[in-house]
């Protein structure tokens, strides 16, 4: 499998593109102005304590005040050393209003909703994920499957000398087949960040940034630069050098794969990541076999719709279904990914008769999400046999970040047909003529519905004319939508 990373870095805006043979898995976007919170490390101040909720909020220096659940408090010792245990059942016990935390964003704000802040903090660097107030735990990242890997990477982290600050460590799946040397320099150059985190929060002021995560090209080199990543395309040589600086520093054996991108045609362009942006941002996606899927995202959860479209099959109906759900099953974690769908997510396969096709269309889903890097869960069919699952949310979703509510509609996802426009126009002149004196009423409205006042309701307005007495003037208006409208008395 090729794999590639592509940066398109602009003056307002950097766009990072993961693609696997060809085909846009996922897309990640940075501006100017409204950078990713999440890693970032703030001085913040307890504005108001909810016991009824066991949560907190926290003046953190953002637009809107962030949450802060008990669970996400770590507990002092009598040493000063911070564990998660004992659970605590009551967060006054914990913090109190004035109270300033050192915490750190686990998840962008998100619509009304203000970031979500932990006080377990977490430092990344290539190998590893230093956490300075755990209990000394190591753990080794899920998608490192070969169990003597994951022995090895333990007892390497064994035999290393612990850092002198506590905590403990995750090995990352970039971990795998490194050195001894390697995770310790990894040690070393974290145990440095957090003495110099700490330095700083001393000397910041509530409600300030402390240490903010790496910008995207250099994010995207740290968290996706794996072995199976062949190239890494950037258009930028201001972005270029800085991300060859930090591959120098961090992972000199990736140099070689960081590449500069001179040709005239957008790097998007060149490789149809724009179209398929676009594409993403649709409800519809087409399945190869002809079948389709339908995509709806809400505030309280993402519904998923399969449907077999075109495909009419070559054996008998069962099969087609069958088909047409495998189909839909890898699609759909693709879409999951590219879209960064998060929250409850309900899958309304075809009915399929046969067990052995549901299980085999739930065991096609879950090697499809086996790849993503985000946590996801698959619950059991439902009852009704709908699939229903969950999808860890960190940041907003590629529709949230391009697109806001079409004004027209105002999110509804539809407007009036110029039918009930017209009905409503009758009745509106009615209403004002009974209340209102005139010699000529002028209807401003959209054009498809002037022409249907013409055409079908010709009759009713012309009754309504002769009955009143008055002269109905209509005049379409380029700039209306097909729900607006006025009835000028003249």
């Amino acid at each position: 499998m090729t794999t590639e990373i592509l940066i398109n870095s602009a003056l307002r805006e950097t766009r990072a593109a993961l693609v696997e043979n060809g085909a846009l898995q996922e897309v990640h976007i940075e501006r100017a102005s409204r950078r990713g919170l999440v890693g970032n490390i703030y001085k913040g101040r307890v504005t108001r304590v909810l016991p009824g909720m066991q949560a907190a909020f926290i003046d953190a220096g953002l637009e809107r005040a962030a949450f802060l659940h008990v669970d996400d408090i770590a507990v002092t010792r009598p040493d000063s050393t911070m564990v998660g245990l004992p659970k605590i059942d009551d967060i006054r016990r914990l913090v109190n209003q004035g109270d300033d935390l050192l915490v750190q964003i686990v998840k962008d704000p998100l619509g009304t909703k203000g970031a979500r802040l932990t006080t377990f903090l977490s430092l990344p660097s290539r190998f590893l994920v230093y956490m300075p107030r755990s209990d000394g735990n190591v753990g080794v990242s899920a998608r490192i499957e070969d169990e003597a890997e994951r022995q090895r990477l333990r007892e390497l982290i064994a035999d290393l000398p612990p850092p002198p600050q506590g905590g403990g460590f995750i090995l990352r799946t970039a971990a795998a087949g490194v050195t001894r040397d390697a995770l310790r320099a990894d040690m070393v150059y974290l145990g440095r960040l957090w003495d110099h985190v700490r330095e700083r929060a001393a000397s910041t002021a509530p409600g300030a940034l402390v240490h903010e995560d790496l910008p995207l090209p250099t994010r995207m080199l740290r968290d996706e630069l794996g072995r199976d990543i062949e190239r890494v395309l950037v258009d930028a040589p201001v972005t270029f050098a800085q991300m060859l600086a930090f591959a120098r520093a961090f992972m000199p054996e990736a140099v070689d794969r960081i590449e500069l991108y001179e040709g005239q045609r957008p790097i998007f362009d060149l490789h149809g990541i724009e179209d398929e942006i676009t594409h993403a941002l649709g409800r519809k996606v087409e399945l190869k076999s002809g079948g389709y899927v339908i995509i709806d995202q809400t505030e309280s959860m993402t519904t998923i719709d399969v449907n077999t479209g075109a495909y009419v099959g070559h054996r008998n109906l069962e099969e087609t279904i069958f088909r047409t759900n495998l189909e839909a099953a890898v699609a759909i974690a693709r879409q999951l990914r590219l879209r960064n769908l998060g929250g409850i997510i309900i899958i309304d396969f075809i009915d399929m008769q046969d067990e052995s096709h549901r299980r085999q269309v739930l065991e096609a889903l879950s090697r499809s999400l086996a790849v993503d890097r985000v946590q996801t869960h698959i619950a059991s069919l439902s009852p009704l046999g709908l699939v229903e699952m969950t999808r860890k949310r960190t940041r907003e979703s590629l529709e949230h970040l391009l697109c806001q509510s079409c004004p027209t509609c105002e999110g509804r996802g539809f407007v009036r047909t110029p039918e009930t426009m017209c009905l409503e126009i009758l009745r509106e002149i009615l209403r004002q003529v009974r209340q209102f004196g005139s010699r000529e009423l002028v209807i401003l409205a959209h054009q498809d519905v002037i022409g249907r006042l013409l055409d079908e309701e010709a009759p009713a307005l012309s009754e309504l004319e002769t009955a009143n007495g008055k002269p109905i003037r209509l005049q379409a208006e380029p700039l209306y939508g097909v729900d607006q409208y006025d009835v000028v008395l003249t």
